[in-house]
């Protein structure tokens, strides 16, 4: 059963960097569900995505797969392909351990493989889908192209990639406004304002964000042909770019 995120609800001595450990693990669910507007939308939808680009006989990737969430769901957009793999990458072996109990507990016949590893290591190869749930902002900024890149490079023809982020707005002014309704958001879900602050001050360091333009032009760099947003709720956005 999922706990009830208290990480940061009392006083901290000392806040250090987030990271994905056993303790992120235990309340994670909860966590983002309660902190990223329209993540339970981002879900539903990439069966329909993935559905829509998968191609037989290929791999597809989850990489940054956390608890298996998105795992799931492209498992589900793919029952009807024939010989597909579903590769799921993440560098928290807690993480992993977790999704591999959430995908016992499904039954499929889309094999799934999980991989405990640094998924710009990763070889991609043969790939008609591949997924990035809220992953490349923790990717050092001096990194993002390459790896982009490199996703470009080992995907088909008609191949699909589905980027969801947290973004920053160009305009200062409107950026605070998206800010200010995020932060809304999570004091509607329970979050108190020192949750929100000392989750924020963990997170600063680690977590780098860009804007949409930056995506769109990352996209166009390593030779995608077309790309959109799909969704957007304030300060959070699904993106999609094709081979």
């Amino acid at each position: 059963m999922t706990q009830h995120d208290t990480i940061f609800s009392k006083p901290l001595p000392s806040i250090s960097d987030f990271c994905f450990d056993q303790q992120v693990v235990e309340v994670f669910p909860d966590m983002i569900n309660r902190s990223v507007p329209g993540y339970s939308s981002i879900l539903q939808t990439l069966p329909q995505l993935v559905s829509r680009y998968v191609q037989p006989d290929t791999h597809l990737y989850d990489l940054g797969c956390s608890l298996g969430a998105a795992t799931l769901a492209m498992r589900k957009g793919c029952e009807q392909t024939s010989n597909c793999k579903i590769i799921g990458v993440d560098n928290s072996q807690a993480m992993i351990e977790r999704a591999q109990l959430h995908l016992d507990g499904y039954k499929s016949q889309v094999p799934v493989q999980l991989l405990c590893q640094d998924l710009t290591e990763v070889p991609i190869m043969n790939a008609s889908v591949v997924v990035l749930n809220f992953t490349l902002q923790f990717i050092p900024e001096e990194k993002r192209d390459a790896v982009i890149q490199r996703l470009f490079d080992g995907m088909n023809d008609n191949a699909v990639l589905l980027v969801a982020e947290k973004i920053r707005h160009p305009d200062e002014q409107m950026n605070d406004v998206l800010i200010d309704l995020h932060h809304n958001f999570k004091r509607a879900n329970g979050y108190s304002e020192l949750e929100i602050s000392q989750k924020r001050a963990a997170i600063e360091n680690v977590m780098k964000i860009d804007t949409l333009q930056a995506h769109q032009h990352r996209f166009q760099k390593a030779g995608f042909k077309h790309s959109t947003t799909w969704f957007q709720c304030f300060n959070f956005a699904a993106m999609l770019a094709v081979k």
